[in-house]
């Protein structure tokens, strides 16, 4: 270790005053933080040189794209960019065309590096602000990196490599749905077997978000619009360490768009396609009773899926009928509701209809009373396919859909729902279709890089 250590410090004489705050380190935790700019530094050096090694290889010089001539050489061009481990520095060959044609300078090298023209920071250093600024606001992610990389960046930095990023991922999911449109469906999404053969739960709900009035502008009254979020997942068990055996999902994976159910339907069924809908053994509906959602359901997913009403939100609506009917303060409307809610739970909704048909028969019901009811029942008999809750557990399916409230809380509530946070549409959607990519396990695919599997997988 000693022999690294002289190796290094006499390899760049720049590093000994690293060095020197290195061994002055007394704990584990400042030895660490010592360490980390001269590892930098000694990843700098490395990249440095193996790009100045292959900057002097020779070149194969294309054509110019004006005028066909075979571009010349010009000689070396120094061409610096920020990175993840600080300024990298190297000089490589550039060509003109020789008839002066206006197609600028040309870089082969910067090609075959993966570099843009006129990109100003490197690929890992944006990958690294966008996956940061996909949990914490923009200012927040600028100083995480500015310390990592030992570089100054600043949030609006950060906020223009979102911007592009989501671009790509919205042009990408653009292109994926004109494909279904026109009878492409996509491969399924590799999984691992045994989750094959698992039954596939699905639902979607509505979440409100806030929003500028003027896009960019700061001023004027918040303005409060509905993103539609769909939830996909295959349904395992688990068994707690008390023994009780429990759902848990597996492979989620997220759909959602600022929008109405109307722009939901195309996004949720390729995504449905995506993850083995017309292959599954089982596939299943879950979702509270918004009637636009069950319309959803029954358009493109009734004849694949069986309908699960959220047994909470049934329950919700019994106890408002309890209310209206017997009193809400009362003993006998909460022992009414407990005794209903039993039975809709446990195989008899017709019982509980039958009470609250019998219930809207007496004549000196109060208007107000009887329309709540008739609310009551009409939102139980317009779900009476979807409410066999004893049959759904003796399958092992879930009842409630607090997997969609999750997953809505997660993707909206965490990071645009802060204080004082409201965007503009276009600037929510670049950082929205990021966060799904991260939670869908496709973010890297947007940046070039793959590190490791998503943790949804």
């Amino acid at each position: 270790m000693l022999c690294l250590i002289d190796s290094i410090r006499y390899a760049d004489a720049s590093w000994q005053r690293l060095l020197n705050a290195v061994e002055a380190a007394h704990t584990l935790t400042e030895l660490l933080l010592a360490v980390w700019p001269l590892a930098r530094a000694v990843a700098v050096h490395i990249v440095e040189s193996l790009l100045a090694e292959r900057a002097r290889r020779p070149t194969c010089w294309p054509r110019c794209p004006a005028c066909g001539a075979l571009l010349e050489s010009k000689g070396f061009v120094t061409r610096q960019v920020p990175s993840l481990f600080g300024p990298l520095a190297w000089r490589r060959r550039v060509g003109r065309c020789p008839q002066r044609c206006a197609i600028g300078q040309v870089a082969p090298f910067d090609e075959e590096l993966g570099l843009q023209p006129h990109q100003r920071t490197s690929g890992e250093l944006q990958w690294l602000g966008c996956a940061l600024a996909v949990f914490v606001p923009f200012a927040t992610a600028a100083r995480l990196l500015s310390w990592s990389s030992g570089g100054a960046v600043s949030p609006r930095a950060v906020w223009c490599w979102v911007q592009a990023a989501g671009r790509r991922a919205m042009d990408r999911l653009q292109a994926q749905l004109e494909a279904v449109a026109h009878g492409d469906l996509p491969p399924e999404e590799p999984r691992e077997a045994e989750l094959a053969t698992l039954p596939l739960v699905l639902g979607a709900d509505g979440v409100m978000a806030p929003f500028r009035p003027q896009g960019g502008q700061p001023t004027g009254k918040t303005q409060w619009r509905e993103i539609k979020v769909g939830v996909l997942a295959r349904l395992g068990q688990h068994r707690t360490r008390t023994g009780k055996v429990v759902p848990r999902r597996h492979h989620r994976r997220l759909v959602a768009v600022l929008g109405d159910v109307e722009a939901l339907k195309p996004r949720l069924w390729l995504e449905a396609v995506r993850q083995g809908i017309l292959r599954a053994s089982r596939v299943v509906w879950l979702s509270d009773g918004a009637r636009g959602l069950w319309r959803l359901f029954a358009e493109r997913f009734g004849t694949y899926a069986t309908g699960i009403l959220d047994v909470y939100h049934a329950a919700q609506q019994l106890w408002k009928a309890a209310s209206a009917w017997l009193d809400g303060r009362t003993t006998q409307a909460r022992k009414w509701f407990g005794w209903a809610r039993h039975r809709l739970r446990h195989d008899n909704p017709a019982g509980v209809m039958a009470d609250l048909a019998e219930a809207l028969e007496v004549e000196s019901l109060p208007a107000s009373a009887r329309e709540t009811l008739m609310t009551g029942y009409a939102y139980l008999d317009r779900h009476r396919d979807h409410i066999d809750y004893e049959a759904y557990k003796d399958l092992g399916l879930p009842l409630g859909s607090g997997m969609v409230e999750s997953a809505w809380k997660w993707l909206i509530q965490q990071r645009f729902k802060g204080v004082g946070m409201r965007g503009s549409e276009a600037g929510f959607n670049h950082l929205f279709h990021l966060r799904l990519a991260w939670v869908n396990g496709s973010f890297e695919a947007l940046f070039g890089v793959q590190l490791q599997p998503s943790p949804n997988t």
